[in-house]
């Protein structure tokens, strides 16, 4: 470095007392500017963290409660339909007494949330079995010929395995199933439906029935009910942990209480739960009005100057909502707690951190120091390439900036193990080498070798160069392509678009990428060792996904995680299946939609889901006549026989596959819907088929 001229020298050493105190003063406003705001985004994420954390145990409420309610209808449609079955086998008559109680009092012990299996006559007759809790049974009986006006009624305790019968007695009842809407509907109805039940023979009780008439030999026999308490609800509910001082509540369509917890409610002691905020729930009922009976709706409401978080979610039973009412300051209070603290110790550490810094720079020179800040900035901003070296008569500034240089010139080494382009990416946007990430809409790709494993067995090490040419091709196209590589498995590859740059177009570059990686690696000569052209299979997916820096604190890697991720995985593998090289998801299809050429293939139950996703095999370019040489006239006659296919036209699709045969003699996609088509013509499938084909393999 040149020596600086005598007037400049004495200039600087006139501003030493003003340099001095500007560093102080800076250095005390950037502690007191970062505690600030360090605290205010402590509080942002904390109090996001907070709210997250409750949205989870809301979902978590829901989950259990919508499976619980699921389950219990089902129950009352299972209960029903099976005896039902033994009415119409004529396996049990309606007026055989004994079977008729064993087959009902079985059905209350076999399932835990029935209240009462009754049976009605056309003469107003009456049969019921009815818990009494969980230790009791009781089975009534209302003859309207032998003894009107009266109900006989055997009780029956439960035992491990059995029942005893305790004791029988008769009492007077107004109770006329003739009056009742289910057995009235009942009578006239052709199948079972659901009804809301107040009175029974045992007084008023609130439950819900599914009731339906029982015909033999198309002669209308009686109507068969069973009958599901609320109180069973309000003990489910009670079970559940919503927060320390939250609940939970059941409500239908008109806002009226179902269930409320209570722990101690069967058919013997009515539902008492706390019903405190129950309000607050009703509030948020008639806020969400119509949209609240469609689909979740949460909000924050306040009362008596305190505040909750209240969640209204559908539940699998029509008309009915889960409500849940959190208080705000059981997640919210020890974060503001904590705050207090925190602002206190950062103010106390401003003052320390000032007094400490007003005497450091006495020692501190600011031209060097400057210059030496710049070169860690090109640090981090992993621009290595434009560190220098800075000479000072300073020994420590001339010591830092040698480690500065050195450091630089150490993580340069580095580059062919990290994506550096990615990593200034990262910094730009100000994403801290720590876990974390967000969800957004992104589109990943996963490449693959087909028959790999067999490959790299053959070869051994001789592998090594066949693969790293191959990554080589396939590396390139897709950082051309605008991609960030995620990681190589082996031979495979996973990269992904829209992130950490925003791509509009992310599903179209991506697509792109696959189809000129498949270009590559046909022009590029590469093949196994037994001479065959190396293939490889690529699967496309598009949706939101976790995006972000994963891992420890030790070790982090930014990629993608999520249900999109998988499916895409699986497509790769479902190459296989299908004799395709690359297929994509349906969402990544109608985001490339204009841009590429594609077919739907099938819709397919991919491993470890059971719902359909309809698959579409990536063809080529759009606005171009023909891909590789090929009239593509045949992808309509693919579609025409694949509508049919789902319609029950197997004959009309089987000729539709044949059709694109002819064109493409050695479409596997077409063979295997021909023959599949083949199959159900010869053998017509059930009501309940499904055009939709799992596979059994990742």
């Amino acid at each position: 470095m040149k020596g600086l001229p005598g007037q400049q020298l004495q200039a600087i050493a006139r501003l030493t007392v003003s340099i001095r105190l500007a560093v102080s003063a800076l250095v005390l406003t950037a502690i007191l500017l970062t505690a600030a705001l360090s605290s205010l985004l402590w509080w942002r994420t904390a109090e996001a963290t907070s709210r997250q954390l409750a949205s989870t145990i809301n979902e978590q409420i829901v989950a259990a409660v919508r499976k619980e309610v699921a389950a219990i209808v089902d129950e009352a449609r299972a209960a029903h339909t099976a005896i039902r079955t033994l009415f119409l086998q004529n396996v049990l008559d309606t007026r055989e007494a004994d079977k008729r109680e064993f087959v009902f009092l079985s059905q209350l012990q076999s399932q835990a949330t029935i209240s009462w299996v009754a049976f009605g006559w056309p003469d107003g007759s009456f049969f019921a079995a009815h818990k009494l809790g969980d230790r009791r049974l009781e089975m009534m009986e209302i003859s309207l010929t032998d003894h009107p006006g009266e109900r006989r009624v055997d009780e029956y305790d439960v035992v491990p395995g059995d029942i005893e019968f305790a004791n029988r007695r008769f009492e007077p009842t107004e109770f006329r199933v003739a009056d009742q809407a289910w057995f009235k509907a009942g009578l006239t109805a052709d199948d079972p439906q659901w009804f809301r039940v107040m009175d029974h023979p045992t007084g008023q009780r609130p439950s819900i029935a599914f009731a339906g008439p029982i015909d033999v030999y198309q002669e209308r026999q009686g109507v068969l009910a069973v009958i599901i308490e609320y109180t069973r609800l309000a003990r489910f509910l009670s079970q559940l942990e919503v927060g320390r001082t939250g609940t939970a509540f059941i409500l239908d369509d008109s806002g009226e209480l179902v269930a409320a917890p209570d722990r101690d409610a069967d058919e013997l002691h009515s539902a008492k739960g706390d019903i405190a905020l129950l309000p607050l729930a009703r509030m948020a009922r008639v806020k969400a009005g119509e949209a609240g009976r469609k689909e979740a709706w949460r909000s924050r409401l306040t009362s008596q100057g305190a505040a909750y978080e209240v969640a209204l979610t559908p539940l699998p039973f029509p008309g009915w909502s889960l409500a849940t009412v959190i208080p705000e300051a059981e997640f919210l209070g020890p974060v503001e707690t904590t705050l207090r603290h925190l602002i206190l110790g950062l103010a106390i550490g401003a003052v320390l951190a000032a007094l400490v810094s007003a005497a450091l720079a006495r020692s501190v020179i600011a031209a060097p120091l400057s210059r030496v800040v710049g070169e860690l900035r090109h640090v981090e901003a992993f621009a290595l390439e434009l560190v220098r070296r800075h000479p000072s008569r300073l020994k420590e500034i001339a010591s830092l900036s040698g480690a500065i240089a050195e450091m630089a010139s150490g993580l340069s080494a580095f580059r062919k193990f990290i994506p550096a382009d990615l990593v200034r990416a990262l910094l730009r946007q100000g994403v801290e080498a720590k876990p974390g990430g967000s969800i957004q809409e992104l589109s990943v790709m996963f490449i693959d070798i087909a028959g790999f494993t067999g490959l790299s067995e053959r070869l051994g090490d001789r592998v090594v160069p066949l693969l790293s040419r191959y990554l080589d091709i396939t590396s390139e196209i897709i950082v051309a392509n605008g991609g960030t590589i995620d990681k190589f498995i082996g031979d495979a590859v996973m990269a992904f678009w829209g992130a950490p740059q925003p791509q509009a177009d992310h599903a179209v570059r991506c697509c792109r990428a696959a189809l000129a990686c498949r270009g590559a690696i046909e022009q590029s000569g590469l093949a196994d060792d037994l001479g065959q052209r190396l293939q490889i299979r690529i699967g496309i997916n598009s949706g939101r996904m976790l995006v972000g820096n994963i891992g420890s604190e030790l070790r982090l890697n930014y990629t993608v995680i999520g249900d999109a991720v998988n499916v895409a995985s699986r497509l790769e593998g479902a190459n296989k299946s299908y004799g395709t090289q690359i297929l994509i998801g349906e969402t990544t299809e109608r985001l490339a939609r204009g841009a590429v050429v594609t077919r739907e293939v099938d819709s397919i139950a991919v491993y470890g889901r059971e719902e359909g996703l309809s698959v579409h095999e990536l063809i080529g370019i759009a606005n171009e006549s023909a891909i590789d040489g090929e009239p593509i006239g045949w992808i309509a006659d693919y579609a025409r026989g694949l509508a049919n296919y789902r319609d029950r036209r197997f004959a009309a699709a089987l000729a539709d596959f044949e059709a694109v045969l002819k064109q493409r003699s050695h479409d596997r996609p077409a063979e295997l819907m021909r023959d599949r088509c083949r199959q159900l013509a010869a053998s017509a499938p059930d009501a309940g088929w499904r055009p939709v084909e799992a596979l059994t393999s990742k």
